[in-house]
């Protein structure tokens, strides 16, 4: 036991350490050299795959991509057609111009007096002769009776010396009187006479007094906002007047046009009579037809326009003076015109149009395109009177392309004021080019 003992109480030996064995020189690099290759190479391994992969995708999509547009193509287009029409189609030249009154006249009175009463109603139409004033009477009354007894004293007065030359004619002759005092009497009687016609003349002139009491309408037209009331003294000096008559009917318009359109209407007779529309400010309503009276005989140097002036009936009261109006003179007139709607014409390589062939499909065609007018378009060349042209879903085809004829669009496409191709007018400040015969309107046909 007590050797047992003393064994477990000795100390436990010492543990054995162990030296790491010193790595041979060169090995670790070449390993670390290996793993980076390898990464490197799984690397471009995955980066070919994934460029390989995107290649064969965009190959799919680009086939699919031109499936895709083989069907669209093949796919009929929904469009709408109309025929080229062959018809008579006038030619217009447009200006901006402004109404003017034939005749335009500021009453006054020719003598002073009390204004009594006004015989109309403001904006009355008034007939030539046709009392709308009185101004009070009554001063040239009494000049009028004043020279009528006047008159009739030197009328008396005439009478005596008439007879006393009758007798002093008998005692001349029997030498009683000499031929001094018998001349004498006679110039007596001249002198009376002359007063007589004196007399006459101012009671002429008091008649006019009293009748130029009674104001008259100069004109037949439209009366004006008065500028004076009754019960005020006028007098023939006043420069505003009484009231303005404007004639209405017929009435004039003067408009401009530009000087290279000056040919288009010498040429034919300074172009009198020559139909002239009248449009509205916006050029949405033609208000009245009237023919051309006359054009100016000089061109304005500093616009290089030159002015015309047309004549309306203005029965209905349309046009008012000093109203602006858009004018429209018609020079010519296109005979058996091709005409498409202005829809139909594109742009892009030039200027062409969509044709429909027999087979459905279409055909681009060059045009060329003599004039626009709104909605029309005049062509002189590209295509046949009878053809369809494609004037809605243009912008989906391609020559070749099948259509499906939807619906008709306007045929003939009639034209309308307030459109815009190619028209252009007249009056532009600065003499601005304007194209030969610049607008044209299709007027419903021949």
């Amino acid at each position: 036991m007590p050797h047992r003992q003393i064994e477990d109480d000795a100390p436990e030996p010492a543990h054995e350490i162990r030296v790491a064995p010193v790595p041979e020189e060169g090995k670790q690099p070449r390993r670390k050299r290996k793993r980076s290759w390898l990464i490197i190479g799984v690397i471009a391994v995955l980066v070919v795959g994934v460029v390989l992969l995107l290649k064969q995708r965009s190959a799919a999509q680009a086939k699919a991509a031109l499936a895709a547009a083989a069907t669209a193509q093949n796919r009929a287009v929904p469009v709408s057609v109309v025929p080229v029409i062959a018809r008579d189609v006038p030619v217009y030249l447009d200006g901006l111009g402004n109404v003017n009154a034939l005749n335009t006249v500021t009453v006054k009175t020719r003598i002073d007096g009390q204004l009594l009463r006004f015989n109309f109603q403001e904006g009355q139409l008034v007939r030539a002769g046709q009392d709308i004033a009185l101004i009070d009477p009554g001063p040239s009354e009494a000049q009028l009776a004043q020279a009528e007894a006047t008159r009739f004293k030197d009328a008396a007065t005439l009478e005596n010396a008439r007879r006393d030359l009758a007798r002093y004619s008998d005692l001349y002759k029997n030498g009683v009187f000499s031929q001094q005092q018998y001349n004498t009497q006679q110039s007596q009687v001249g002198v009376s006479e002359g007063t007589v016609k004196a007399d006459d003349a101012q009671i002429q002139q008091a008649k006019l007094n009293v009748g130029y009491c009674h104001i008259k309408a100069p004109i037949t037209g439209r009366i004006g906002i008065r500028a004076v009331d009754p019960g005020n003294m006028v007098h023939a000096s006043d420069s505003a007047g009484l009231v303005v008559i404007t004639q209405m009917q017929p009435i004039a318009a003067l408009f401009t046009l530009p000087e290279d359109q000056l040919a288009s209407i010498t040429g034919h007779s300074l172009g009198a009579g020559f139909p002239v529309e009248a449009w509205s400010r916006d050029s949405t309503q033609k208000l009245a037809t009237g023919k051309l009276l006359t054009i100016d005989n000089q061109i304005d140097p500093n616009t290089g326009t030159f002015r015309c002036k047309a004549i309306f009936d203005n029965a209905d009261g349309a046009l008012f003076p000093n109203q602006f109006v858009n004018a429209r003179l018609q020079v010519d007139v296109r005979r058996r015109a091709l005409t498409v709607p202005t829809a139909a014409i594109q742009h892009g390589q030039g200027t062409y149009v969509y044709v429909v062939n027999a087979d459905k499909s279409v055909q681009m065609r060059q045009v060329q395109v003599a004039l626009s007018e709104g909605t029309t378009s005049v062509l002189t060349s590209g295509v046949e009177a009878g053809e369809q042209v494609v004037t809605e879903g243009a912008d989906k085809l391609r020559p070749k392309s099948k259509v499906e004829i939807g619906g008709q669009g306007e045929r003939g496409g009639k034209g309308t004021q307030g459109g815009g191709g190619g028209r252009q007018r007249g009056g532009g400040k600065g003499g601005r080019d304007k194209s030969q015969g610049s607008a044209a309107a299709a007027q419903g046909g021949s």
